[in-house]
C-alpha cells in the first residue's frame, strides 16, 4: 500500500493483535476497519513504535488537499473530526471504513478521553448544547398545532353532529 500523504510505501507495524500501516517517511498511519477504536483511549495497549511513529525523510504531509484511500485506490477520504471536541482532524475511507491519521494525531487521540463512557457523556453534552434549544421550539410548535387541531375538532362537532354524520343515525337523513 501507498501512503495517501506522501506516496511511499507503508510498512506494516505490529501492536498486540492489530496490524497498522505505518509510513516511515511522514509518519502517517493506516489503521483497518475498528482498528483504531482498539487504541484511541490511553489505557488500551499499543506498541511503543507505532505510538512514536515519525517521519524519517524530508516528506511532508498535505494537509491542504483531500486524500485517496491506500485500500481502495480509487475513493477519496472524507476529513473530518474524530470526536464532538473538534481537535482532532482524521481522514476516513467511506468505502472501506478505514483510518489515516497524520503524524502525531494518534497521541492526540489516546489524550482526549480516559473512556468510552466519557467519550459519550461529551456527545450528549454537545448535542444538548445544540439541539436542545431547537428541539423545545419544535415541542412547543407540535402543541400549539396540537392545540389548533383540537380546536378545528370541537367545531366541527359542533356544527355537525354525529346525528348528521351518514349512517350514525338510524332514521336515514342522507
Amino acid at each position: 500500500m501507498r501512503c495517501p500523504a506522501c506516496r511511499n510505501t507503508l510498512d506494516p507495524k505490529n501492536s498486540g493483535d492489530i496490524r497498522v500501516d505505518v509510513c516511515p517517511a511522514c509518519g502517517g498511519i493506516w489503521f483497518d476497519r475498528f482498528e483504531l477504536k482498539k487504541m484511541d483511549e490511553p489505557h488500551e495497549p499499543i506498541a511503543d513504535d507505532v505510538l512514536t511513529v515519525g517521519g524519517a525523510g524530508p516528506a511532508r504531509a498535505d494537509r491542504s488537499e483531500r486524500h485517496r484511500c491506500p485500500r481502495c485506490h480509487d475513493l477519496i477520504m472524507m476529513r473530518h473530526y474524530f470526536s464532538v471536541r473538534e481537535e482532532v482532524e482524521i481522514d476516513e475511507c467511506p468505502g472501506c471504513g478505514g483510518v489515516w491519521l497524520d503524524q502525531g494525531e494518534l497521541s492526540k487521540v489516546r489524550g482526549l478521553f480516559d473512556s468510552e463512557e466519557e467519550k459519550d457523556r461529551a456527545a450528549e453534552k454537545r448535542f444538548a448544547e445544540e439541539f436542545d434549544g431547537e428541539l423545545k421550539k419544535m415541542r412547543e410548535k407540535s402543541r400549539e398545532n396540537r392545540d389548533r387541531a383540537r380546536k378545528f375538532s370541537h367545531l366541527v362537532r359542533f356544527l355537525c353532529p354525529s346525528y348528521y354524520v351518514p349512517g350514525k343515525q338510524d332514521w336515514g337523513a342522507f
